[in-house]
């Protein structure tokens, strides 16, 4: 009798515990089913610089589990930029955050507009023109650039020219807080811009459908603080931060409160 009572209670044991499994399995696969995929984290660089201008941002938004493409900018045209990184973001699956920094921020306004997919809008030390808009004219609309004086023109045969800051001038007009050899490497390898990209004007702007959020470089000598803070307020900017002493190039001096503000804009509801 012993021996029967001891296996009716091995099997009720044995019932309860396989219906707690089976029920624990059943919870965590209706939790799972409502946990929404982190987006993925679209930068687009500007001017004078490339994709690997990102690499402290990126590291720390990887640690933090998000996925993230850099794309690269070709500098050639607002309107063919934008046409190419609508490619990017269309390779994309599930939502998006677009980051740029500079002439990439009037890249992703123009490539964000009417996609769905697109949820945020990241403004580093970046223009966000309305339609007609240029780079040239928004950087001209408040005194502070000098980026002018700074800049060698390489002729490219069609009557338009390649832009580079000149090597010996680099780091005072756009890196100032970098190490002088990190900025030395950043002055050698920079990508110039076809200066007809900065003066063509901007399509219909994403900003006006898209959240935005947007980081001031207090310390910018390419685009006047007081644009930045403009163009934010104009674009009813969800977060704007400030860092009082960073220079053109904040996304390298300064990529932990970069990629916090992308988080910010990832996380916001």
């Amino acid at each position: 009798m012993r021996v029967r009572i001891s296996k009716v209670v091995a099997l009720a044991a044995a019932f309860v515990l396989t219906g707690t499994a089976s029920f624990s399995g059943a919870t965590a696969a209706v939790a799972g089913a409502h946990v929404q995929p982190k987006p993925t984290i679209v930068l687009v660089h500007g001017a004078f610089a490339d994709s690997a201008s990102w690499s402290g941002v990126i590291e720390r938004l990887q640690q933090r589990g998000y996925p993230v493409v850099a794309a690269a900018n070709p500098l050639r045209g607002l309107s063919s930029d934008a046409a190419y990184v609508r490619t990017v973001i269309d390779s994309v699956k599930g939502p998006i955050v677009l980051a740029g920094h500079s002439y990439g921020g009037a890249v992703m306004t123009n490539a964000a507009a009417g996609d769905p997919d697109v949820k945020a809008l990241v403004y580093i030390a970046a223009f966000a023109p309305d339609k007609g808009e240029s780079a040239l004219e928004l950087s001209n609309k408040f005194p502070g650039s000098t980026l002018g004086g700074t800049l060698a023109p390489v002729a490219l045969g069609d009557g338009t020219n390649d832009l580079h800051i000149r090597q010996d001038l680099f780091r005072k007009q756009f890196a100032a807080d970098v190490p002088k050899q990190q900025a030395s490497l950043m002055a050698v390898t920079q990508r110039p811009i076809r200066d007809a990209a900065l003066s063509e004007g901007s399509g219909e702007p994403a900003w006006k459908m898209i959240p935005s959020w947007f980081l001031v470089a207090g310390a910018d000598l390419n685009i006047p603080v007081e644009a930045q803070r403009w163009m934010a307020e104009r674009a009813g900017s969800r977060g704007t931060v400030e860092i009082r002493k960073a220079s053109h190039a904040v996304g390298v001096s300064q990529p932990r409160p970069v990629a916090d503000l992308i988080v910010r804009a990832a996380i916001a509801r």
